[in-house]
């Protein structure tokens, strides 16, 4: 059988620049060709290696949560084809050294799915949200891995990685019976933070008490990433107020003193 012929660099640039694409697939066909375009012409593009796309892969996912945090729907429009982008570059570059196509991770992905779901594509019964996630991490152990925390990311958020590794857990019953054996637990770790006296000694029981912190969002579920998120940006709400007194003001902050600023402090927090 005759092998089908790659479209020259010429000829896709033109479909790129003059593709009508009315349909999913057609759309999805012209970025996948516009980035071989652009690793061929690109001198940036061209350049790029999966472990140099990294770093912005991970800005491009925090600016898509922006976006949703905003509830900005224009903004998470482009941020969505932002990181698609990103995915499909990773996807060429890979396709590139012989590694994988778009159609073995389409298939991998579809497979995986359907085979994790057997209460939806087969006999197996799951009513709940637990045994959903049971089931999960059972066919995972089945699939061969040798530990339930094999492959949770190290390049995780600290806070995040903390709480996918105790929800792993938690999955086969290795997790505290009660909220309040957790919150006992964590006026233990600040007392033993209180006790500690060498920096290697606070930065364990610290490291302790933010671990039973973590553990405790999941009894009042509340992902910490998203807790410790809404709480930063209110503070960054509540100090821009302050700053526009001080501004408006004409004093320098070196010139309030400590009350002062905390009832500046006061008034931001009355405020919307």
């Amino acid at each position: 059988m005759k092998k089908e012929e790659t479209p020259s660099i010429a000829s896709l640039k033109e479909a790129v620049v003059n593709h009508h694409a009315t349909t999913s697939a057609e759309h999805f066909e012209r970025v996948v060709d516009l980035v071989r375009v652009l690793r061929a012409e690109c001198p940036w593009d061209r350049k790029q290696t999966p472990e140099s796309l990294a770093h912005l892969l991970l800005e491009e996912s925090y600016e898509l949560v922006h976006a949703i945090d905003e509830g900005d729907d224009q903004e998470l429009r482009k941020e969505i084809g932002d990181l698609f982008l990103h995915l499909c570059f990773q996807v060429l570059l890979a396709d590139e050294a012989g590694k994988f196509s778009f159609v073995e991770v389409f298939e991998s992905l579809c497979h995986k799915l359907i085979s994790r779901h057997p209460h939806v594509f087969g006999d197996t019964v799951a009513e709940t949200e637990a045994a959903v996630i049971g089931n999960w991490e059972n066919l995972k152990m089945k699939e061969g891995r040798k530990s339930l925390l094999e492959g949770v990311p190290k390049a995780m958020s600290e806070l995040l990685r903390a709480y996918r590794v105790q929800k792993k857990v938690a999955g086969v019953g290795f997790d505290w019976p009660s909220d309040e054996g957790v919150l006992d637990k964590l006026v233990e770790e600040i007392g033993e933070l209180r006790r500690a006296e060498t920096g290697h000694e606070r930065e364990e029981e610290f490291g302790d008490l933010l671990f039973t912190i973590v553990n405790y969002s999941r009894f009042i579920d509340t992902n910490p990433e998203d807790a410790l998120r809404k709480a930063t940006n209110k503070f960054m709400g509540r100090f821009r107020k302050v700053e526009e007194a001080v501004q408006a003001s004409g004093r320098p902050w070196q010139e309030y003193t400590a009350e002062e600023l905390d009832a500046l402090w006061n008034e931001a927090k009355k405020m919307r």
